[in-house]
Parts: structure tokens; C-alpha cells; sequence
């Protein structure tokens, strides 16, 4: 039975703000982000050159007023700005308290574009008071890029709970007293973004435990896992570089002074790199180098880790609902799961959702879309409203399950206690066959070889951003190995983490594997299709696990991304091994590979099937 939710407000986001300057209403997911950095520069959305500087903007009909304030914050060894706008409703005052909602920016975005501005609305119309901000080094705000560092960024959003709080002013000198307080200096707040505005809040609410209520979506856990993914239980291996995704970010960083001249002088950094701090130079400059010896590696990974949620979830108090999109081939669905495992484990409150729509698109109609004020009338909406309701109204509202995924197949959402575990195993059998049973298996040898030139395709995201047409995936002949099921007697869902056990045998990895250079290991690319009866394959939602093998004389497990997905009947569950991936950097050298089975020690596949049965 479907949780009931309740919510406040109205529909009429747009009608409820009015402002005396134009704001660029360009709704900008990342992809398109990025593209217009890459190709357009000069045409990415800025802030409008008439806004002033620090004004009531509104009134007109009275309903919320929004203002422009600004701050001066010392961030470790530098003094910059930070740009935001209050969004206040008709009526909130000190004798008549709001709550607080705190939100900003993806990469590339500020407090004025389309997504930012319009999250704020939708809570200012819905009676909270909105304080939506430019993260450090976007839009006017200062300071270098940080990768929201909690000792930088996070330091930087904790002196705004300071000004919600009443206990500081803007430059100008504009305090506010209308904020709900639990205690003096306590405000009630949340937290609501996504991607890089999703890892803010758990950043802030690691160093500031006055956030009452976080609502990360499509954001990271482990940036060494999101930039140069590995999905064998050993992540101190490095991975395989996700080059598009980075390097398409490393552009909008420093493309800055091109689409937005006149920055604070705080925005420079050293010629080297211009708008980032030294520790996200470092790891893009190794990550590109091709080589990862192994101090600079494992500085590299200590880095990364400290200015990701897994370097300090422990710290996190806030309840924290989680929400990942299901086709997303920057940050899966493994982060929030790993998240939410670890917020858990802290006895963090905290749930989780599998939207449909991420980085890499799919937005079902129906599903949620803050521009189009669909809260109240979209799953997830009600969901978040739900969550504010909780903990920031403190009304005994049903918050819904702990486990919520999306389905494409039937309407609604599924709904759980837990993420469904590994429930069912087949096993690699030497005939190219995945089969129920270990009598069943083939025993056989099958190999391939990779080639010096990428020669599979999953997801470009570097075609998407510059307009260009995508290829559907493909696997080139010799250079991958598949194991498929029999067609399906009914339909089987599966929604989860697979895992699968290899062991592999390739002589030419197993001579330098040990070279003390990580780049020298073994890479492979796991994945699963699913193929129709006429042959037709679809790789579910364009997902890959890549994989540096950390010694091709052992077995290995590999994590594949987590899914939620109907093969019907009469299709088959196909499991490939490919030597490349073009959207990453992979092999160093030719790399044969042989995969042996015998009955007695082949290879498996999990699966998370929580409807139907393999054959």
C-alpha cells in the first residue's frame, strides 16, 4: 500500500515571485551545461549584467520578495565573496517564523539559473523561507573551485546558516529575524540540490549540525569512484579514467573568465590552473597522464576522498533522503547506496529513492521537475515535501518507505524495506551459455583481445553536449565475450547491485602487472543486455563497471551498477566482458585475455531478482 503524503502551498511557482531585474530562466541540465561551455562559451548563461547589488527585488503583488545579499567569509587561506538571494513569503515575519530551505548550484551553474532559482520558488511559494547562493567559484561568487570541500565550501554555507540564524548580517548590513529558531542560533534549515549541489549538503552538515534535514539527488560518494571508477572490492587500485565526464568539467572551470568576466580576483588561482584549488589540479593532470605510480596515486585517492561524503559521513547527523537517478553514468546508483549503507550503519536517519532521470537523461513523464512546480503531483515531489514537512515543520508526517525504485514497466514505484539483496546465481559456462546449475556448465575456453583504439561504445556524453547524435552501444567482434540465459519463460525483475566472479588468465597483463605502475594492470569492462527475441540488444540504462584487474592470477568480484529493470519473457539476460570502453581510458599495451570454465570452478552471476525466475 502506497504511503499517504502531505504538502502546503500552491502550484503557481512563477506567479508568486516577482522582481524588478530580468533573470535568465534557462533551464539547464548539466549535459547541456557543459555543452554550451564546450562549444558556446561565450553563450553560457551569467547573471544579468543590470542586477543590483544588493536590493529588494519584489513586492509587486506582494506574495514573496526576494533580495540580494552578499557575504564576506574567510575559507582557509582566502577571503572571498559569496552571492546569494533570501526568497521571503508574504506574511513570514518575527512574530510569524518559516523554516529555511538553503540551496545551490550544479558544476557550471549560480543562484540565478534555472534550476537553482526555480528550487527556490517552489519552497518560498510553499511558505518557507528560501536562501539560494552561487557555490564558491560560480556566478559572482569568489574563492577557487574546491570540489565541495567541507573545509572550504563547507565553511562557506555554515556562515549562511549563521546569517538564517540572525547572528550575522550581509556586507550591507541586512540581517533577517524571521527564521524558525529551535535555540538561539539554531536555525531550522534544510538542504536541497542536486549533483554539486547535492555533495554541499552532506559537506555542511558534516561541519554543521544546526542542518536539520538534507535532500541530496544525483550526486557522488567516492569521487575516485565516480572520475576513475574500479568496481572490484580493492578501490586502493585505481580504476579506469572516465575522461569525457572530467575533462568536460575541467572546461567549465576554467572556461570562467570567458562566460563570466570581471571575477572577483579571489577566482584565480596559478597559471597552471586557473580557477580550481592545487589538489583538483593535481588529480586531473594525473588522472590525463595516463601512468599511476604509486605515491602520487595514493595521494591522489586521499585527496579525492577527503572532499567526498565518504571521507566524512560519520559526521553527518541530519536525516538525509536520498535521491539517484537510474540513468546516470556519472554517479550511479552504487554512490547513494553506498551512502546510504554508511549513513545507516551511523544510525543516521536516512531513505532512499531511484528516480528515473540523472546525468545521462531519462526523465519519464510524470517524474520530477522542480521548473514545472510538479511537487505535489510527482512521487518524488511529494516525497521531499514530506521530508521538510517531518523535520523542518516538525508535523507527524509518513516520510514513505526506506527503499523506493521507479519502474518503467507498470506504473508507480516499487517500494522496500531494504535494497533487495542477491537473490539468484548462474554461473559462466564454457559454451557461451549462463546457466542454473553447476552440472550444467560447459567446460571450454573462450578468449579475446583488445586493441590499441577503443572498439566498444556505451554512453558519449561528449556527443550529447555538443548536439550530436549518440550510437546506440556496440561491442566489436574479438573483442568481447558474452554468456547469455535461455529465453526467458516469464518476466524477471531485477532491481540491485549484480556481482560477478571471473577469474581470467592473460600472460601478457600477469609480466608487468607488478611494475609498481597501476596503469600496467589488466582493464576490463563488465556489463549486462538485455536482448530481445529478435536480437536486438539494449544495454540497461548505458551502464558499465569498468574494472583494473588487481592480479590476473586470482579470482575477482566485480560490483556492476545498480539497475532497476523488467526483461520480459521471451528476451535473455546477456552478461559481456569487452576489452574497451570508448568514454574511458583503458588497457596500456595489448592485453589478451582467456577465460576458462570447468564445472568445477566456474565463474558467476549474481542477480537482485526480486520478481520471477532464471530458467
Amino acid at each position: 500500500m502506497s504511503p499517504t503524503y502531505q504538502s502546503v502551498g500552491s502550484l503557481a511557482v512563477e506567479d508568486a515571485v516577482t522582481r524588478r531585474r530580468t533573470v535568465p530562466r534557462v533551464r539547464k541540465p548539466l549535459a547541456t551545461a557543459l555543452g554550451a561551455a564546450l562549444a558556446l562559451p561565450l553563450l553560457a548563461a551569467a547573471p544579468s549584467a543590470a542586477a543590483p547589488a544588493a536590493a529588494s527585488r519584489g513586492a509587486a503583488e506582494g506574495q514573496v520578495t526576494v533580495t540580494a545579499v552578499r557575504f564576506t567569509v574567510r575559507v582557509g587561506d582566502r577571503t572571498c565573496a559569496v552571492d546569494a538571494d533570501v526568497y521571503r513569503p508574504a506574511g513570514v515575519d518575527k512574530a510569524h517564523p518559516a523554516p529555511a530551505v538553503l540551496t545551490t548550484n550544479g558544476f557550471g551553474g549560480s543562484k540565478s539559473d534555472g534550476s537553482t532559482d526555480a528550487t527556490a520558488k517552489a519552497f518560498a511559494a510553499r511558505g518557507y523561507v528560501a536562501l539560494a547562493y552561487s557555490g564558491l567559484g560560480f556566478g559572482k561568487s569568489g574563492c577557487l573551485i574546491s570540489l565541495d570541500d567541507p573545509g572550504l565550501d563547507g565553511r562557506a554555507a555554515s556562515r549562511l546558516v549563521d546569517f538564517l540564524a540572525g547572528t550575522r548580517a550581509a556586507d550591507d548590513g541586512t540581517r533577517i529575524d524571521y527564521v524558525t529558531q529551535d535555540h538561539p542560533g539554531d536555525p531550522r534549515v534544510g538542504m536541497i540540490g542536486g549533483s554539486y549541489g547535492g555533495a554541499i549538503q552532506m559537506a555542511t552538515a558534516a561541519v554543521d549540525h544546526r542542518v536539520d534535514a538534507l535532500i541530496p539527488m544525483i550526486t557522488w560518494n567516492d569521487l575516485t569512484y565516480a572520475l576513475d571508477p574500479n568496481n572490484v572490492a580493492d578501490r586502493d587500485v585505481p580504476g579506469a579514467f572516465k575522461w569525457q565526464w572530467t575533462n568536460g568539467f575541467y572546461l567549465i572551470g576554467e572556461s570562467q573568465p570567458i562566460t563570466l568576466p570581471n571575477l572577483d580576483p579571489s577566482r584565480w588561482g596559478s597559471l597552471g590552473c586557473v580557477h580550481f584549488v592545487t589538489g583538483v589540479c593535481k588529480t586531473i593532470g594525473l588522472l590525463n597522464s595516463g601512468s599511476y605510480p604509486a605515491a602520487p596515486t595514493a595521494a591522489m585517492q586521499r585527496y579525492a576522498r577527503s572532499v567526498s561524503p565518504v571521507g566524512y559521513l560519520d559526521q553527518i547527523e541530519a536525516p538525509t533522503l536520498l535521491i539517484q537517478g537510474q540513468t546516470d553514468a556519472l554517479f550511479n546508483l552504487n554512490e547513494a547506496t553506498a551512502t546510504y549503507e554508511a549513513l545507516k550503519e551511523n544510525g543516521t536517519t536516512t531513505k532512499m529513492i531511484w528516480q528515473s532521470w540523472g546525468h545521462s537523461g531519462g526523465r519519464a513523464p510524470g517524474e520530477l521537475d522542480v521548473d514545472l512546480g510538479n511537487l505535489e503531483t510527482s512521487y518524488t515531489g511529494r516525497r521531499i515535501l514530506a521530508w521538510f514537512d517531518r523535520y523542518l515543520r516538525k508535523q507527524r508526517t509518513d516520510t514513505g518507505p526506506a527503499f523506493a525504485y521507479y519502474r518503467d514497466w507498470r506504473s508507480g514505484y516499487g517500494e522496500a524495506a531494504k535494497v533487495p539483496p542477491l537473490t539468484q546465481k548462474v554461473y559462466l559456462s564454457g559454451d557461451g551459455k549462463l546457466v542454473d546449475n553447476r552440472a550444467k556448465v560447459a567446460r571450454g575456453s573462450r578468449a579475446y583481445t583488445n586493441w590499441l583504439v577503443p572498439t566498444s561504445h556505451s554512453e558519449s556524453p561528449l556527443a550529447g553536449m555538443l548536439g550530436l547524435p549518440d550510437p546506440v552501444p556496440y561491442d566489436t567482434a574479438g573483442t568481447y565475450l558474452g554468456w547469455d540465459t535461455d529465453p526467458l519463460t516469464a518476466p524477471v525483475d531485477v532491481v540491485g547491485s549484480a556481482k560477478a566472479t571471473l577469474k581470467v588468465s592473460s600472460p601478457a597483463a600477469e609480466k608487468v602487472q607488478n611494475s609498481g605502475d597501476a596503469a600496467d594492470k589488466l582493464v576490463l569492462f563488465a556489463k549486462l543486455y538485455d536482448v530481445a527475441p529478435d536480437g536486438t540488444k539494449t544495454l540497461v540504462r548505458r551502464l558499465v563497471a569498468p574494472v583494473r584487474v588487481p592480479d590476473v592470477t586470482e579470482p575477482f568480484t566485480v560490483a556492476l551498477p545498480g539497475i532497476a529493470h523488467r526483461y520480459e519473457a521471451g528476451h535473455r539476460i546477456e552478461f559481456v566482458v569487452a576489452a574497451s570502453d570508448d568514454s574511458y581510458l583503458g588497457n596500456k599495451g595489448i592485453k589478451p585475455v582467456t577465460v576458462v570454465s570447468a564445472p568445477g570452478d566456474p565463474g558467476t552471476l549474481q542477480l537482485p531478482v526480486v520478481s520471477g525466475k532464471l530458467n
